[in-house]
């Protein structure tokens, strides 16, 4: 499974560090178009920069998508999206070329070194619970090669000079709400003006069409992606959050696996295991069994869509916890080690903001949690309730049409930077 830190992206970015000069000098002499869109995404194609794609490609004819590996440029062209390797020499032209650069989780979606000078769209992949960006302290986290060396308070603030002076290019990042306005604010380092409250272009497809139609088209996918399973049987999503390359301390052991296999089998229901894509661990039953299922990335780069086939989610400190409120789904809580995430990472507000107070600790708690969500009706009820308190405190848009408020709100923008540049007496 692949892992990543921050300790370790820290190195290479200093490593990076001749080359994103060089690129800045390419880009102040390389003249941009003015119709010139290119889009990326850290999870494949889909996300919000899909959504926005759709709403802002037919506008301009020359848009490209970057991609990294074969697998994206299959599935863009199965949607018939042209595309361009991001880490080629075509790929870095396009990027320094373009107007307006559209990432979902960082400048490397797209070619990194032709970057500055573009208008950016940062479009993130998720409301945080936990802090991120300037405001987490593993945000510049050094490489452990120096991390208790004299160097290490110079690489960190080195660090964060260059991670403020990256994200303060960013033109346009949409809010879901004034409350989450406030955290990318901080996390990026950016103006009001630049966090519009417009809702997330990737959880618009929430919202489209029918209920039942977009259940009935969740559970097609998931079909599809994992094998074939019952119309009746349910759905309890597990989705551990990223922990900077550590392994999850929530793997279940031999008993447990023995204990979840048990309610699923008496309660007709599947699990599906979704590891972060950066994350590490194995999550294997050691004895076979049919209602154990992986859903990950390399399955279903984009879960967002899926939602709404889901019955029950488990998870700890995930931004799904806001997506899945949208359809809405009952959460069970699962956080070994939420103190001390709370001390190394850090959470907005606590996690008893968002998380029902005696959240589950382990497995042994989560059995009898699970099997009341899924065979009581009272308990199934009052999840669901506590999920749409969650999400109005978050969305302030359920209408399917943040997408459509997004692209305006970057047009608006382009306005008046383009009117910001002209020269003195030009109409």
């Amino acid at each position: 499974m692949a892992s990543f830190s921050f300790g370790a992206g820290n190195a290479a970015k200093l490593l990076r560090i001749p080359f994103y000069a060089a690129g800045r000098l390419a880009t102040l002499v390389i003249p941009r178009t003015a119709d010139g869109w290119v889009f990326g995404c850290g999870a494949g194609i889909g996300d919000g920069a899909l959504a926005l794609w759709n709403a802002a490609a037919p506008d301009h004819p020359g848009a490209v998508w970057l991609v990294g590996s074969d697998r994206e440029a299959a599935d863009a062209a199965a949607r018939g999206i042209a595309t361009v390797r991001k880490n080629s020499l075509r790929g870095f032209w396009r990027t320094a070329r373009a107007r307006v650069v559209v990432v979902t989780h960082g400048f490397g979606d797209v070619n990194r070194y032709g970057v500055s000078g573009a208008f950016v769209v940062q479009l993130w992949h998720g409301i945080p619970l936990k802090r991120i960006g300037i405001d987490s302290p593993v945000t510049v986290r050094v490489p452990r090669a120096i991390e208790r060396t004299p160097l290490a308070p110079i690489a960190r603030r080195l660090l964060a000079v260059l991670y403020r002076a990256t994200t303060r290019g960013i033109d346009v990042i949409p809010a879901a709400s004034q409350l989450v306005r406030g955290r990318l604010e901080s996390a990026f380092s950016l103006p009001d003006d630049r966090v519009p409250v417009t809702g997330e272009p990737r959880v618009d497809v929430l919202a489209h069409g029918d209920p039942a139609d977009r259940r009935a088209t969740a559970r097609a996918a998931i079909a599809a992606a994992t094998g074939p399973f019952d119309p009746a049987t349910r759905i309890v999503l597990y989705a551990p959050t990223w922990r900077d390359g550590e392994q999850d301390p929530a793997i279940p052991d031999a008993h447990d696996w023995a204990a979840l296999t048990e309610i699923l089998r008496r309660e007709d229901a599947l699990l599906l295991v979704r590891s972060h894509p950066l994350g590490a661990g194995e999550y294997l039953p050691p004895a076979p069994t049919d209602r154990v299922r992986s859903l990950g990335s390399g399955l279903v780069p984009d879960v967002t869509p899926i939602l709404p086939g889901i019955d029950v989610l488990i998870t700890d400190y995930s931004s799904l916890i806001f997506d899945s409120a949208l359809v809405p789904v009952p959460v069970v809580y699962l956080a070994p080690d939420a103190e001390d995430y709370s001390r190394t990472r850090g959470f907005y507000g606590s996690y008893d903001d968002v998380a029902e107070s005696g959240w589950a600790r382990d497995w042994v708690s989560v059995i009898p949690r699970l099997a009341a969500v899924l065979g009581d009706a009272e308990d199934h009820q009052r999840r669901i309730e506590h999920a749409r308190a969650v999400s109005s405190r978050v969305h302030e848009f359920r209408d399917g049409r943040n997408t459509e408020r997004v692209y305006r709100a970057i047009l608006s923008r382009l306005g008046r930077a383009r009117r910001d540049l002209r020269p003195e007496g030009v109409s």
